[in-house]
């Protein structure tokens, strides 16, 4: 038995890199039988046959998992917004925040396109003060050389709006990998889906992978969760009054406290408040 990792999934094969070479498999029937499916990312051990493929034969545990993209044992998230074309979309970088921080996979935030509008630079930066946040221009190569070193010894998921520069931005930091990139559709002010599948490729000791893109996001969690996924939420929350504080109507709120004093911006705040009356409402949904 061979142990390595899956970094590719395409048409019922999955390409599974160990250290020395890329093996292409298959998986056993008993993954069906169990309702298990292989991920890109996922740590395996196969048998190799004489032919030079493989049968995937176990799955070892995962880390965490995301549904869509879907993809498990992710160390990070670069979470890719625009500064413009699509416009800053600050409510949907806030849902994606919470969505990564509740799978423990550390968020850093890149802003992209910087060069069509300079002065909200300023304005995103004290807002996200919390976070490992990075300003970039694809066009005008700005930025770049200071997200290599992020990716070593880690892998990545590049996530985001649909439209915002995630191919563009791959392509900058890797020249080789010319993914495809389309216009700007000027009508939608959004863009067209460029990324057809799952991949982990291979980048500055790390891999990294160009996922699909997607402009929503529904919070599978309890309210209770969601006061907690903030990691700058989570460290306040230990001094709220009450225990399970879900820092809107109950006294004595830390978080509502650094609100007010300044420390946590006040529109990432009333975000918080609109993913919490969502959370809830999902599960009185759901209990009736």
């Amino acid at each position: 038995m061979t142990k390595g990792q899956i970094i590719k999934v395409l048409a019922g094969f999955y390409y599974v890199d160990t250290g020395e070479k890329v093996v292409s498999c298959k998986a056993r029937g008993k993954f069906r039988n169990r309702g298990q499916k292989p991920l890109v990312g996922d740590f395996c051990s196969f048998q190799e046959e004489k032919d030079g493929s493989g049968y995937i034969l176990s799955l070892d545990e995962r880390h965490n998992q995301l549904e869509r993209p879907p993809i498990c044992n992710i160390d990070q998230a670069l979470l890719v917004f625009s500064i413009a074309e699509p416009d800053f979309d600050q409510m949907l970088l806030d849902q994606f925040l919470a969505m990564v921080e509740y799978e423990k996979i550390k968020p850093i935030i890149i802003i992209t396109k910087i060069d069509l509008n300079r002065e909200l630079v300023p304005v995103i930066k004290k807002k996200y003060n919390a976070y490992d946040l990075y300003f970039v221009s694809s066009k005008e190569n700005e930025g770049i050389e200071e997200i290599k070193p992020l990716l070593k010894n880690r892998v990545t998921v590049v996530t985001g709006q649909s439209g915002v520069g995630k191919s563009s931005l791959l392509n900058a930091l890797h020249i080789e990998l010319n993914i495809e990139t389309n216009e700007i559709s000027q009508a939608l002010g959004r863009g067209k889906h460029t990324t057809r599948h799952v991949e982990l490729i291979p980048m500055y000791g790390g891999y990294i992978a160009d996922t699909p893109g997607f402009s929503s996001l529904e919070l599978k969690m309890e309210p209770v969760e969601l006061a907690t996924t903030y990691h700058d939420f989570r460290e306040l929350s230990h001094h709220c009054k009450f225990r399970g504080c879900l820092h809107d109507s109950e006294p004595k709120c830390a978080v509502k406290e650094a609100v007010e004093a300044g420390d946590i911006d006040q529109t990432r705040y009333e975000d918080y408040l609109q993913l919490l009356k969502q959370v809830k409402e999902r599960k009185d949904k759901r209990y009736g």
